[in-house]
């Protein structure tokens, strides 16, 4: 078993970032290649990482168009292999799931996730979205659901993950970004980008069940081991508002460094990492003081976020 590690993906100098979570210090910055990797996902027991090189453009936006993941061996910190979908998928987001011991990664271009064994690293099938743009998935922890944020048709598309199939769409607003799903995979989350709110999501009806109004257009969502709260993302107001789930209102928000994008819970339940990418940093909030207790230096427009056992 290798030392627990935070791992960070940085768009801006194409690396990835292994953190110390007990010193605070970068311990490594593996080149991914490629152009370039917004998301990080690995396996549990800490030996992978897998990068997707999702292209040098924003969504719906021209530029290339990425077509490999970086297969990235953690404890010797360079990358072993790639995955090669030969030809321009743009993939995005990677969800390992311990329920099918399956990787899950959008591919933008092909409106669907792309299903990986992560141990012969060969893409073995496919989910269809129906949508366009689906850029973030998340999958309840029971492992049943799969849910994409479509960026563009503001939708959040529900998957069986088991049939490999849409179960249905949902309209949410004109964009979407970004998707969550509550400990006990009753709710899902995803932020509206054209007013300051959050969609929740009944995840037994498909259906909205009401709206969480934000102090600022939101982004990414991650919530509490315990499932007593939901941090969100708050980019252009440089902060994290938190949500109590038993009441879905916004109860408090914290300061961090400008462009908070990412949310990501320690497994010991005390400490949250927000990812804040103009300052190329990872905010730790304590979760019992709901402050900043730390910043850590990470690489150039630091976005998505993992932990590696």
């Amino acid at each position: 078993m290798n030392p627990p590690a935070l791992l960070v993906a940085n768009q801006g100098d194409r690396t990835l970032s292994v953190i110390d979570p007990a010193s605070g210090k970068q311990v490594g910055a593996i080149p991914v290649g490629g152009v370039t990797g917004h998301e990080v996902a690995a396996t549990p027991d800490g030996r992978t990482a897998f990068v997707p090189i999702y292209g040098d453009s924003g969504v719906a936006k021209p530029g290339t168009d990425g077509s490999t993941i970086a297969v990235i061996d953690l404890p010797a910190r360079k990358v072993a292999a790639t995955i090669d979908f030969g030809r321009g998928v743009r993939p995005h987001c990677p969800v390992y799931d311990p329920v099918s011991k399956m990787l899950y990664v959008t591919t933008e271009l092909d409106q669907a996730i792309a299903v990986i064994d992560p141990k012969t690293l060969k893409v073995v099938g496919s989910i269809p979205t129906n949508e366009t743009y689906s850029h973030m998935l998340a999958i309840s922890h029971d492992g049943r659901r799969g849910y994409t944020a479509n960026v563009y048709p503001g939708t959040v598309s529900v998957l069986d993950i088991a049939n490999r199939k849409v179960v249905t769409v949902i309209a949410i607003s004109p964009s979407t970004q970004r998707v969550a799903v509550s400990r006990d995979d009753k709710m899902v989350f995803t932020a509206d980008q054209t007013t300051p709110r959050l969609a929740v999501i009944d995840a037994a009806a498909n259906e909205i069940k009401t709206w969480v109004d934000l102090p600022g257009e939101g982004y990414g969502t991650g919530p509490t081991l315990d499932n007593r709260w939901l941090l969100v993302a708050i980019p252009r107001e440089n902060e994290v508002a938190v949500v109590d789930l038993r009441t879905l209102k916004v109860v408090k928000t914290i300061k961090v460094p400008a462009a908070p994008q990412e949310v990501l819970m320690n497994p010991d339940g005390q400490e949250a990492y927000v990812s804040c990418n103009i300052k190329n940093q990872v905010a730790v909030i304590d979760l019992r003081e709901w402050k900043v207790k730390a910043l850590l230096d990470a690489g150039k427009t630091a976005d998505g976020l993992a932990w590696a056992r």
